[in-house]
């Protein structure tokens, strides 16, 4: 196998009670561990065949036909490897499970033309460069730490995307809001575009909808510890909650520029908080259902130190 593709060759059979199914649709069916999208393109460039004949997606099967993929999946984009370390949690073959540090990258975009994590897993397997996005299926922000998911084949990668979007993988994150919070609760408000900052996200009522859970950990003078998990993905998601409900995240340069201590801060969390180089925020675990192996898993990260050092700051000064 080269470093720009990957060959896949795989077949299956028909049962005489898929007579009358379309071409496309028995794909589907047989080989459920690749997307439609990618059958159908296959199906159009002869690299599926049924019975040893190329043909259309419409075509109607007649009963007990060979379905046979015969391809090559080349490189999807020009991003190329380089040399960055990387905090590998689990690696097989269908997955990769990173933990994420703070100040990396998930893929190069304006501003950041390389050095990212992509370019990372590149270096460690030139294989990804056939898979969209080289397995990336869910990212982080730039200053977000914490454990991150990658598709390691096309199995994976449908498999990974398919759990995000019904909502059965599970993130958990752990995150440091300004402010006295009482108890936990739910966010659930729809997330976009901000009208006028364009680079910002805000609760718009023409945004997508958006579902934050959260729950209090530890509660000091003037800040709180906090748990959080989504329903939903959206970007900047916890950090625009959290502000929405005035509770901005700890270090936030975005969402939280504009908050107020409140008068009788001591002077010593003052600087800390105000000090702290990002956003307050990491993911600790995730939980899905691994492709290869068809069985629930957990990943988990660490809490950084520099989040555990803020932790301990906290906890000098009592409430």
């Amino acid at each position: 196998m080269s470093e720009n593709h990957e060959r896949i060759r795989i077949s299956a059979q028909a049962a005489g009670s898929h007579a009358g199914m379309r071409l496309d649709q028995l794909a589907a069916l047989l080989f459920p561990d690749y997307s439609r999208a990618r059958l159908q393109k296959w199906i159009r460039s002869g690299e599926l065949t049924i019975d040893g004949q190329a043909s259309r997606l419409t075509h109607k099967v007649i009963g007990n036909e060979t379905l046979l993929i015969d391809a090559e999946i080349q490189a999807q984009d020009t991003v190329l490897p380089q040399s960055i370390a990387l905090d590998l949690v689990h690696a097989d073959e269908d997955i990769i499970v990173v933990n994420k540090p703070a100040g990396l990258v998930v893929h190069p975009a304006a501003g950041n033309p390389d050095g990212t994590l992509q370019n990372a897993l590149l270096n460690f397997d030139g294989n990804l460069a056939t898979l969209p996005r080289s397995g990336i299926v869910h990212r982080l922000d730039k200053e977000t730490s914490g454990v991150m998911v990658v598709a390691r084949s096309l199995r994976a990668h449908t498999s990974l995307v398919e759990q995000l979007q019904s909502r059965t993988m599970s993130r958990i994150y752990r995150a440091i809001a300004i402010g006295d919070m009482v108890a936990g609760g739910t966010v659930d408000v729809p997330i976009g575009r901000h009208p006028k900052d364009r680079k910002r996200m805000a609760v718009v009522g023409s945004g997508k909808p958006a579902v934050s859970h959260y729950r209090v950990l530890k509660r000091f003078n003037g800040a709180t510890y906090l748990e959080v998990s989504l329903e939903s993905g959206r970007t900047h998601q916890i950090r625009v909650h959290m502000t929405h409900i005035g509770h901005p995240l700890v270090g936030d340069p975005v969402y939280g520029k504009a908050v107020k201590i409140r008068r009788g801060f001591p002077p010593g969390l003052v600087e800390a908080v105000r000090s702290f180089p990002r956003q307050a925020l990491h993911a600790c675990k995730l939980s899905l259902v691994h492709p290869g192996l068809k069985r629930a898993v957990e990943y988990q990260s660490p809490l950084p130190d520099d989040m555990e050092n803020l932790l301990a700051t906290l906890k000098a000064f009592p409430r």
